[in-house]
């Protein structure tokens, strides 16, 4: 579904991405973690059109989609929750999850969707008409998640969803993320530093440091490998 071929990208003269490689396929839950500041994110904001890499090549479902702009990203099936969630704070929760729906004009299942989200997260429902920023931080990542499923993305880029959260909320979110990538079949890129709880729910991982892949493997096998263990599961 997704190929990522030898990016290299920077913000002004400071290499942030230095040859990245990795494929996603459809109907998987991959995982991308790392410390702080290894490049995790600027390689979902790569992909989603926000920073273009200076060289490299994105190809989503064969084509290729760096010099694409991020509203047409948006309209070709990817959708990413930032981290921080950056809803809109002042307007509803209904208004920030038609923000979600903007480029779509099928009405009937823009409603279709609307009812699913609000399935799976049902205290939005009962706070639709609720400013987003009054919303408790939980909510507001639950918030955040759907707004993107409203655009009804094929893949799904999801960056840091556990941060700030307490631990039981956390684990709700997780649990949310299986249900829609085995419901929907939507494919999930998961960008998380809870290293443990991003390989419990991935097929897969990769293993950034300082703006490279060091490291490629299935989930389980990440989480029984001694570096990793070391480095990322406090073990």
């Amino acid at each position: 579904m997704l190929s990522v071929v030898d990016i290299h990208t920077y913000y002004g003269n400071i290499q942030a991405l230095k040859g990245v490689s990795m494929d996603v396929k459809e109907g998987e839950v991959i995982t991308l973690i790392g410390a702080n500041g290894a490049g995790k994110t600027t390689t979902l904001m790569s992909i989603s059109g926000i920073v273009v890499p200076r060289t490299g090549e994105i190809l989503f479902m064969g084509e290729v989609i760096n010099r694409v702009t991020p509203n047409k990203i948006v309209s070709m099936g990817i959708s990413q929750v930032p981290e921080g969630r950056r809803i809109f704070p002042y307007l509803t929760v209904l208004e920030n999850l038609d923000m979600g729906a903007f480029l779509r004009n099928d009405n009937d299942g823009v409603k279709t969707d609307l009812n699913y989200v609000f399935s799976l997260f049902p205290i939005l429902a009962d706070r639709r008409n609720q400013s987003g920023g009054t919303l408790s931080g939980g909510e507001q990542q639950m918030l955040a998640i759907s707004r993107a499923l409203m655009a009804r993305p094929r893949l799904l880029l999801l960056d840091e969803p556990s941060l700030g959260l307490a631990p039981l909320v956390v684990k709700q979110i997780f649990e949310i993320i299986k249900k829609i990538n085995l419901e929907n079949n939507t494919t999930i890129f998961l960008v998380e530093q809870n290293a443990n709880l991003a390989l419990k729910v991935a097929h897969r991982g990769y293993v950034m440091e300082n703006g490279r892949i060091t490291l490629s493997d299935t989930a389980g096998s990440l989480l029984s490998n001694e570096d990793v263990k070391r480095a990322y599961l406090g073990i």
